[in-house]
């Protein structure tokens, strides 16, 4: 295998990650809440897009923007029930709390569906090669790669360019002061625990191609959404972006090379960055 299509597979990998670590991160940087539990909306999603497509035969995307709104409305549902009420908890019982939320969904869909690794179908038009003139890769891969960065400069413009975008930098930087100054910070963090949530569902129905889908997702990969998160610092979507990336082609190196220990050096290379930068390597110094 050369080092384009090395590449290219890594960096598919990391716009998976992208898709679903980035809403962990802008809520997380937002409210301070430990969701561990952001993996199961992925999954969630994940079941819905594979179905919506298999059972009830709808197109790819539609399959796509199914999963985003279903995840999107339970979440709400769950944000102002469950969550909502361990705001002001401490971190021990968000741990606690989301953990234990990601193993009610998980079993769950074991329940419900089974154990079984879910595949998705994809249509005759993402399946087989496209030659990109120097190398023919997976089409599916490809568009991947092109919808995770088109959606990465969707969200920085939206960061970045818009009011709503500046109320979550600045409840992000400092809630107290945004508080203050008429930010709506619980309805702001409603909506963007939403389309987190939703984001992490599409994550999950574009990975379950790359990295698979069964019941025991969300604990097979939080670490790595942690990680994602931890590098790229909270609430910054370019610095999510670029870590996922590294981390994808990382992963993907490893895995190839050296598949029995490989994800040491991610986790070596995680506690390096957070002992020189404990901000994550894009993110803001506090003070």
């Amino acid at each position: 295998m050369d080092l384009v299509s090395i590449a290219l597979g890594g960096v598919a990998s990391g716009m998976v990650l992208f898709i679903v670590s980035v809403g962990l991160s802008v809520t997380m940087g937002l409210m301070g809440f430990v969701n561990l539990a952001h993996g199961g909306f992925a999954m969630l999603g994940g079941y819905v897009i594979v179905y919506a497509m298999d059972a009830w035969g709808l197109p790819f995307f539609v399959a796509l923007a199914t999963g985003f709104v279903a995840v999107a409305a339970i979440s709400i549902v769950l944000e102002r029930l469950l969550y909502a009420p361990l705001y002001r908890a401490s971190e021990l019982d968000q741990v606690l709390f989301t953990i234990g939320l990601v193993f009610v969904m998980i079993a769950a869909i074991t329940l419900g569906i089974g154990p079984e690794t879910q595949a998705l179908v994809l249509p005759d038009w993402l399946r087989g090669q496209t030659d990109l003139g120097f190398i023919s890769y997976r089409t599916y891969s490809l568009m991947v790669i092109v919808a995770g960065t088109l959606l990465a400069i969707g969200l920085w413009l939206g960061f970045e360019r818009t009011r709503f975008g500046a109320q979550i930098r600045a409840a992000v930087d400092n809630r107290r002061m945004a508080q203050s100054l008429g930010v709506d910070v619980g309805r702001l963090f409603t909506i963007t625990f939403a389309f987190g949530s939703g984001l992490a569902a599409v994550g999950g129905g574009l990975g379950a191609e790359i990295l698979g889908l069964d019941p025991q997702y969300p604990l097979r990969y939080l670490v790595y959404f942690l990680i994602v998160v931890s590098v790229g610092g909270l609430g910054r979507v370019s610095g999510v972006f670029f870590a996922a990336v590294l981390i994808g082609i990382l992963d993907f190196v490893l895995k190839l090379y050296y598949p029995k220990g490989g994800t040491l050096f991610i986790y070596a290379f995680t506690l390096v960055v957070l002992l020189l930068r404990p901000q994550g390597l894009f993110g803001k110094r506090s003070g």
